[in-house]
């Protein structure tokens, strides 16, 4: 009898922190944290790890947070897609209360951390908040303007690393946002291609033609050229403190134009399976040239 109420009772938890996770969307949240400890790295003088386990555990709470408000705002529109229609709220496991004390409680706990690294950090966070519940997620539904706006919070977390870091906003944090503000829209336009009539169900507004066609292919090629550039500036010596050596720019240059292969066999085949790899690369392109980056920092 014991045993049958512990194994309940286990169950029951397991339940209860696999619905965090998906209310937090876990898997993003780490991708996120993963791009503030690479800007720290960047920026660090000399590493802190009392510092970096603020950033960490802060940067978690506020992207955990964003995504809680959004499920929230979104609940019923998750309820009509296939993709989301099992989310905790929709599916009636989770009280849209109780999403509403987890969004408030890692915002408080977010804020409170960041704050302690310094106001700036703080402030880009609560930032990113914000725009992401009160700007992107409404605007979802109106235009494809919402995938420019939503990578403004989107390209904080590289730039928000630095500046927990160093405390100061410059040539070289500007520039580690606008990396990840130009890869948003290839990565999240390829996504939206292969979700658009999941998304079409709930009246989101996702490719910047409003369909699979060669405008929204020929932008998202246009947005990966940019990201190339912007990605191996450093190497010129404009950009601070921040550079690249010739090495690590090959290696950040043919990453992106692997990107821009896939890129124009989306154009080439206009299908989900070309969008399917063009998003893969776009992940892989994002994680490695950060680790390019950092490794490149302490060899050099």
């Amino acid at each position: 009898m014991k045993s049958a109420v512990g194994s309940v009772k286990n169950n029951t938890l397991s339940l209860l922190f696999s619905d965090f996770k998906e209310i937090t969307k876990a898997r993003l949240a780490i991708s996120v944290v993963f791009s503030s400890i690479a800007g720290y790295l960047l920026g660090a003088y000399q590493i802190n790890l009392v510092s970096l386990l603020l950033l960490m555990f802060g940067g978690y709470c506020m992207v955990g947070a964003s995504n809680a408000y959004n499920q929230i705002i979104e609940k019923d529109l998750d309820a009509l897609m296939r993709r989301t229609k099992n989310r905790p709220i929709p599916s009636g496991r989770m009280s849209v209360r109780t999403a509403l004390v987890i969004a408030i409680v890692l915002t408080v706990l977010g804020v409170l951390s960041l704050l302690a690294l310094s106001p700036k950090t703080a402030m880009f966070g609560a930032i990113s908040i914000f725009l992401y519940t009160s700007v992107y997620t409404p605007l979802k539904t109106k235009s494809p303007l919402s995938v420019f706006v939503g990578a403004f919070p989107g390209a904080i977390p590289f730039m928000l690393g630095w500046v927990a870091a160093t405390d100061d906003f410059g040539i070289e944090p500007g520039t580690l946002f606008m990396i990840q503000f130009f890869w948003q829209f290839p990565h999240f336009w390829a996504l939206g291609w292969m979700l658009d009539e999941d998304y079409k169900q709930a009246g989101f507004k996702m490719l910047p033609t409003g369909n699979k066609d060669k405008g929204t292919a020929m932008q998202i090629i246009l947005y990966t050229i940019w990201m190339i550039v912007i990605s191996i500036i450093p190497v010129f010596g404009f950009t601070g403190r921040l550079h690249l050596s010739i090495p690590a720019a090959v290696i950040v240059l043919l990453s992106g134009l692997t990107m821009l292969f896939f890129a124009f066999k989306l154009y080439e085949n206009r299908d989900n399976s070309s969008a399917r790899k063009l998003m893969l690369a776009s992940v892989t392109y994002i994680s490695l040239i950060q680790i390019v980056y950092v490794i490149d920092k302490f060899i050099s």
